[in-house]
Parts: structure tokens; C-alpha cells; sequence
């Protein structure tokens, strides 16, 4: 009954549904694209058989999914894939990964119809859901077709998990029909297994083994050599965040390190730009430049990051960088991809969404926490003023990076085990 009532308001809610993603569509052209596919809708006949269909809903899965596409590769090299997104940040970075004989395409709304057209149409031999993507209805209709589903690089957090046990009758028949879950964490097992689901395996988080471009590193860094000054970043930033940060930041004494301001969406990039200039503050944005800031770029109070698939880029040029999403009850964004670049981190409070990574960093000095947004500014313009601290932090973590790889190994051996 919960399955019929939650598809017959999904089936009423689809005209909104594509409302929103034709709205969204006109900052990032990417939602207008393929729009028939979100209805399970395709032209032609159907696909190949026998793709290994991998769901990365966006860009932090499609990055943590490209660790385990290369490790299945690796394995068997003939892999062929069919990657689904439902974000456009999601499906431009996936563009980076497909090859002849793979395929992209948008995960269908999560209706009966639509559900069971993308199956017929894709045919894949095993479903592989990255993180946190269940939808009762893809299980379902999967489970229908005897399609092996799979939850990768899996974490929930407690707040998920009271939510998940509030709408139980819908979302544990669904993690019931899981035929695998590879979680990140002793602590997300025992949560997913509290979910329903049977099988539960410990693998470690897939994020530890995302190859960072060494150029883009080392471009970062030749940038922050020519400013000759230490540079602030608040990474990964939500909304809210900046303007915390500018009210801040503009009572703070001059001289002042370099603030950067790399925020989560782009369609975000051009309101950030005015809330600087409205703060009295100078600013430089990448996307005015392509291989080296102007002069005028090092001269100006701010730098925005707004362009798509240079967070290494940025980590390379941060002296430190503040954590996006840990100073309000947001769960906090991936500190992981900061420590394989070697840039130490200042979080917040919350980190629910990276617990165990989080506490593992800072056990390993290559982050600190901070209580709020103002203490963790004042902690980074101290770090911005000891350069031995920093190049400490910046060591432990590298060191703490390393020591934490494999998760990409062992997630493609268990799901090739399984289709044998």
C-alpha cells in the first residue's frame, strides 16, 4: 500500500517534476537535455545487453565512481558501461569517463513506468547504486527482472537512518531487496543493516582512491608562488556560507591573506560574485581567465572558483582550507579529496555526512575542528601566519591519504564475484 500510495503521487507530481528541471535548465543547459529519458523514454531499439549499469547521482559520486570504473577495468578490461546521473554536474564530469561501447544517460523518475522502460530499453546485467541512492521503485521493478542491485561506497547517517525507519514501510522493503551493500564504515553497516538489508560488507570509502590530476596540483601551487601572500578558501561552500564568511572576513584587520571562495553549485557563481562586490571587496573570477591570473587577479581580495573539475587546482593553491557545509547542520562535503592534495582543512561542528573520515583526519593532524565559522576563520588566518604548522598539517595529510587507499580494489572484486 505505501508503494502504490508513494508512485501514484510521484505519477501526479511528474508535470512539476519537469517544470523544476526545465527551470533549472535555463542556468545550466544540461537539464534540458535527453528530458524524455526521466520518463524512461528512448528512440531506437533497445541497448546492447550486458552493461554493468553504475548510478552516480552527482559530481562527488560520479568522481568516487570513476575510482571504481578504472579498478573493474583494471579487472576486466572489456567492462562495458552504462552510467546514469540526475545532476548536471553529475553528467558532465561522467563524459570524462565513458569509452567505446559504454553509455550516459539520466536515471528515470522513480515511477513504474518509467522505471520498467529503462530496464527494458538498457538491459543491464547488475545495477550498482553509489552511496546513498535507494528508490523504492527501481528496487522493485529490479527485483522483478531479477536485476542484482548494489550499493557502493555505502553510507547512512543516524539522521538518515531515523528518517529511513520513519517512512519504514516504504524504504525497508526497499533496502531488503538490496542483493549487497559495501559500506564505508563498521558504523554505516551496522545503520544499513538496521535498514533491513541482509548482506553488509565493510570496504573502505572509495574517495581515498580518486586520482587527483597532478597538474592541476601543481598549477594550484604555482599560482599561490606568484601571490606571494598565503590564500583562506572556503571549499565546497553551500548557501549561506559566503556571506558568513564576507561579513566576517570584512571586519577582520588588513593586510589580509587571499580569500577564495569555491562554491558546491554553479548556477550559484554569479550571486556569489555580487555578494563580494557588495561587501567592498575586489574580485577576480577564473573563468576570466584560462592559463594565468592577470595581474590585476593578484592584487584583488577574492578569488571565485567558478569553473567545473579544478578542485585540485584549488587545493594546490589554499594554504587552508575551511570545510563547505560543516558550520551549519549540513553533514559537511568530502574532506578526503583536501588531504590526497595535501591541503589541510578547518571543519565545523557538523561532519555527519564524512564522520569517521572526518575524526580519522583530525586524529591524524591534517584537519582541526572548530565550533563555528568565526573560530575556524581566526584559526586559519593563524595558520596562514605559521608556515611550519601548515606545512605540518599539509604532511599528515598526504600521509593520512595514503594510508587509507584500497576501497576501489576490493568493491570491484566483490561485484565481479557476484556476476559470475
Amino acid at each position: 500500500m505505501a508503494l502504490w500510495v508513494y508512485a501514484a503521487l510521484l505519477r501526479l507530481l511528474t508535470p512539476f517534476y519537469l517544470l523544476r528541471l526545465w527551470r533549472r535548465g535555463a542556468k545550466e543547459p544540461l537539464y534540458r537535455q535527453s528530458l524524455a529519458e526521466r520518463l524512461g523514454l528512448y528512440g531506437g531499439p533497445p541497448a546492447e545487453r550486458g552493461r554493468l549499469w553504475i548510478h552516480a547521482v552527482s559530481l562527488g559520486e560520479t568522481r568516487a565512481a570513476s575510482a571504481l570504473i578504472a579498478a573493474l577495468r583494471e579487472r576486466e578490461p572489456g567492462q562495458r558501461i552504462l552510467l546514469t546521473q540526475s545532476t548536471a554536474t553529475g553528467r558532465e564530469a561522467a563524459q570524462a569517463l565513458v569509452r567505446e561501447g559504454d553509455a550516459i544517460a539520466w536515471l528515470p523518475y522513480d515511477t513504474p513506468g518509467a522505471v520498467r522502460r529503462f530496464l527494458r530499453h538498457w538491459q543491464p546485467r547488475m545495477g550498482v547504486l553509489m552511496e546513498t541512492e535507494i528508490w523504492p521503485t527501481l528496487q522493485r521493478e529490479a527485483e522483478r527482472a531479477r536485476l542484482p542491485m548494489v550499493l557502493a561506497n555505502a553510507r547512512l547517517s543516524e539522521k538518515s537512518l531515523r528518517q529511513g525507519q520513519r517512512l519504514s514501510a516504504l524504504m525497508r522493503p526497499a533496502a531488503q531487496r538490496l542483493t549487497l551493500a559495501l559500506a564505508q564504515t563498521e558504523a554505516d553497516a551496522a545503520r544499513i543493516r538496521a535498514m533491513g538489508t541482509a548482506r553488509v560488507e565493510v570496504a573502505g570509502n572509495l574517495k581515498y582512491d580518486i586520482a587527483m590530476d597532478p597538474i592541476l596540483i601543481a598549477q594550484g601551487q604555482a599560482w599561490a608562488a606568484r601571490l606571494g601572500r598565503p590564500v583562506l578558501m572556503l571549499a565546497v561552500s553551500r548557501e549561506g556560507e559566503e556571506k558568513a564568511l564576507l561579513d566576517d572576513w570584512v571586519r577582520r584587520p588588513s593586510p589580509r591573506p587571499l580569500l577564495a571562495i569555491v562554491p558546491r553549485h554553479p548556477q550559484r557563481f554569479d550571486d556569489i560574485a555580487a555578494l563580494v562586490e557588495a561587501a567592498g571587496l575586489t574580485l577576480a573570477r577564473r573563468s576570466n581567465w584560462v592559463d594565468e591570473p592577470p595581474t590585476a587577479a593578484l592584487d584583488a581580495d577574492v578569488w571565485l572558483g567558478d569553473s567545473m573539475r579544478e578542485m585540485p587546482l584549488y587545493y594546490g593553491l589554499a594554504s587552508i582550507a575551511l570545510l563547505g557545509g560543516s558550520f551549519e547542520p549540513l553533514g559537511g562535503q568530502n574532506l578526503i579529496e583536501a588531504a590526497a592534495c595535501g591541503c589541510p582543512v578547518l571543519a565545523g561542528p557538523h561532519t555527519f555526512n564524512f564522520a569517521e573520515a572526518a575524526e580519522l583526519a583530525i586524529a591524524a593532524g591534517a584537519a582541526e575542528r572548530c565550533g563555528n565559522l568565526s573560530q575556524a576563520i581566526g584559526r586559519g588566518l593563524a595558520l596562514c601566519a605559521d608556515t611550519a604548522a601548515r606545512r605540518a598539517m599539509s604532511q599528515a595529510a598526504t600521509s593520512f591519504s595514503t594510508a587509507h587507499r584500497g576501497a576501489a580494489s576490493r568493491m570491484a572484486a566483490a561485484l565481479l564475484s557476484l556476476n559470475r
